[in-house]
């Protein structure tokens, strides 16, 4: 039996995260570690460890632990930041940066981030210039392996409470996925469980190269993760 892939996750806290943390429940193929700002409450049987330490620390963490893969699913809402372009940047853009930096210098070699449908350097919505600024950066780390994934609307329970209008969205959302075809099935609502286990999988995939993943590709990637043999 080969050894158990080491992977790290930043963005533990987060609803992907906690997806990500879900789907290892019961695996023996991967090793996973955390890292977050705070403390959570861990799904019975998992098997990983959690570092909680300021994102100045979290390099440190990577060097001890020397992942093979990072998923990244860090980021924060427009609402959460106070409405401010400093503070949404200094999660969404720098952090992120910051982190995969650290990962590329600890050696690891694939990287995974969770990025937005319509993510653009030309966006005129802030929040998807930042995804797109983003991606860019990334792209110029030349990680031996970067899968960007870029979901729709986001379906799945938050411990924060959403606005309004998002939960309105996601309520609507399978009624609405029904109206989009063609070059707009990309703006689909989708679980954000199968993004987990899209990252999962595709963390898990040793060729080289760039590849971005719109929802349809997502949901490929997400059939390709075994699910694990539960006692």
């Amino acid at each position: 039996m080969s050894d158990p892939l080491r992977i790290a996750l930043a963005g533990a806290t987060g609803l992907i995260g906690g997806h990500v943390i879900q789907a290892c429940v019961g695996r023996e193929d991967v090793r996973l570690t955390g890292i977050a700002r705070r403390e959570i409450a861990l799904p019975k049987g998992i098997r990983m460890e959690l570092f909680v330490a300021e994102p100045g620390k979290w390099g440190d963490v990577l060097e001890a632990v020397r992942p093979d893969a990072l998923i990244c699913a860090l980021g924060t809402t427009w609402k959460k930041s106070g409405k401010n372009e400093e503070a949404f940047r200094a999660v969404d853009k720098d952090l992120v940066l910051e982190t995969a930096e650290s990962a590329k210098k600890h050696g690891v070699e694939r990287f995974v981030q969770v990025s937005s449908v319509g993510a653009d350097t030309a966006a005129s919505a802030f929040y998807l210039r930042v995804k797109g600024e983003v991606e860019r950066e990334l792209m110029r780390l030349r990680f031996g392996r970067l899968d960007i994934l870029r979901p729709g609307l986001l379906r799945g329970r938050r411990e924060d409470d959403r606005r309004a209008a998002e939960r309105l969205g996601i309520a609507i959302a399978p009624f609405a996925n029904l109206l989009l075809h063609g070059r707009f099935r990309q703006y689909r609502g989708i679980r954000a469980d199968t993004v987990a286990d899209a990252a999962l999988a595709l963390a898990k995939r040793a060729a080289h190269g760039r590849f971005v993943h719109d929802n349809d590709g997502i949901a490929r990637a997400a059939r390709t993760l075994a699910k694990p043999e539960l006692d």
